[in-house]
């Protein structure tokens, strides 16, 4: 994958070249790269490509977040309301 394809709108390069960030920072523009991927994308490929091109500092928070974007998601479960609480 072309690095043009993974990171679109560049947002993953810049968010490394931002002083101070924190890792709230970063799962916002995290969440802004995901949502500017063009249809189609396979967001994990693209998340292994970034991840080749930027993560070389494994103590900034982007790199952190973009590794566990790589995680399997946990399973869905309910949470809460009527039937979660056992009341019928």
């Amino acid at each position: 994958m072309r690095l043009e394809e993974a990171d679109p709108k560049g947002l993953i390069r810049e968010s490394y070249r931002i002083e101070g960030i924190g890792a709230p920072e970063c799962r916002s523009i995290f969440l802004d790269w995901a949502l500017s991927l063009a249809a189609g994308t396979d967001p994990r490929l693209a998340l292994k490509r970034v991840i080749a091109e930027y993560a070389e500092d494994a103590d900034h928070p982007m790199s952190g977040v973009l590794k566990a974007g790589l995680e399997a998601a946990p399973d869905a479960r309910r949470r809460g309301g009527r039937r979660g609480r056992g009341v019928e």
